[in-house]
């Protein structure tokens, strides 16, 4: 396994992020100058952590593993708001390997959840459907269908993760009202990978 030098970097230059669960949804930031790219080396996967009460997304080395994204620039090099929303995550360096149309080369961090704190999600720490909506919402204005498709087939842990539908009464803090079809579209995929929801 490729093994990673955790730290938390700090940039001098222009720097971006590289966002691959909630961050690829461009209504949950302000960090406007944003494009799609990949990630490779990691793989998505969703784990719950102590430092919070519900399960999310991370990413794990896997030298086989490519995943879509999102960077976008963080102005000034201000990490701080975002290291505050991450705040369960490291921020690694991970320029040589994201794939991107720009026309230069700017330092890139991914957060990711230390190895060692971070478990398999269970009915106590469940994923929220709210915060899946947002993701997948995210997907699909970015990738097309196919692409929040992809972002399923890409993503590890499904059957291991139980689903609160939360959606009457959303728990994520930045959740978002998705369309009749892009609801229609998350329920498909659930539906299809025999995903367990849990009611409230």
């Amino acid at each position: 396994m490729m093994q990673i030098k955790r730290r938390r970097i700090t940039y001098m230059g222009h720097a971006y992020f590289f966002g691959y669960g909630s961050l690829v949804n461009r209504d949950t930031h302000d960090y406007a100058e944003a494009h799609t790219a990949q990630l490779s080396g990691w793989r998505r996967v969703w784990r719950h952590t102590s430092l919070r009460q519900v399960a999310y997304l991370t990413v794990v080395p896997d030298e086989t593993s490519c995943i879509d994204g999102l960077i976008a620039a963080v102005p000034g090099q201000d990490w701080a708001a975002l290291d505050e929303r991450e705040r369960a995550y490291d921020r690694i360096a991970a320029a040589h390997q994201v794939t991107h149309a720009l026309g230069h080369k700017p330092e890139i961090a991914v957060y990711s959840i230390p190895h060692g704190r971070h478990a398999t999600p269970t009915e106590t720490h469940p994923a929220l459907l709210s915060y899946i909506d947002v993701v997948v919402q995210g997907y699909l204005r970015e990738f097309g269908d196919e692409g929040a498709r992809r972002f399923f087939d890409t993503t590890d842990g499904w059957q291991e993760t139980p689903v609160l539908d939360d959606r009457a009464d959303p728990v994520y803090p930045r959740h978002r009202q998705l369309s009749r079809d892009e609801y229609g579209f998350v329920d498909a995929q659930l539906c299809e990978r025999g995903i367990r929801i849990l009611k409230p």
